[in-house]
């Protein structure tokens, strides 16, 4: 598996500093049904995690009328990231809770069936590493432990590599 160039503190930080106020450079989807994979795709590129224009399925941003789909909704997102055979762009692994590492993405399940909800990992919990804390920006939450939230199911998804 190729080494990651992904920088994850350069997305940690580009989380703190637009958890509470959104990037003018972006729509807001707040209103739309959720700005949080939209969020997260935004800290993957503050990363440096390259974008990948290849339509339909590539994970892309230009303006509202121009986008992919991943870059916004939670389960195309989560399709681009696991997806083998992208050339360009970020990939990830599935993985356990207490595996992850700062950067690397959760992806919620409130009713158990589908999954609505991203969040980015920005700190680990060493009391607790079954806790990480997460940040988005729906509805602004900042460092804010994952037990912070009530879920049926989580998937937790460790960012590999963003060129391959």
């Amino acid at each position: 598996m190729a080494q990651s160039n992904y920088n994850r503190a350069a997305a940690v930080e580009y989380a703190k500093q637009y958890a509470y106020t959104k990037n003018p450079k972006y729509f807001d989807f707040s209103l739309l049904g959720g700005n949080c994979t939209n969020f997260v795709s935004q800290c993957l590129v503050a990363g440096e995690a390259k974008m990948n224009y290849s339509y339909p399925l590539g994970w892309y941003y230009k303006n509202l009328q121009n986008r992919s789909p991943s870059f916004t909704g939670v389960e195309y997102l989560y399709n681009f990231l696991v997806r083998k055979n992208n050339s360009v762009g970020p990939r990830a692994i599935e993985t356990t809770v207490e595996k992850l590492e700062v950067g690397d993405i959760i992806q919620l399940s409130f009713d158990g069936i589908g999954f609505s909800h991203s969040l980015l990992v920005t700190e680990l919990n060493f009391d607790n590493p079954y806790d990480p804390f997460v940040t988005t920006n729906t509805y602004d939450v900042y460092n804010k432990p994952l037990s912070w939230y009530s879920f049926a199911k989580a998937r937790f998804l460790h960012i590999v590599s963003h060129d391959m």
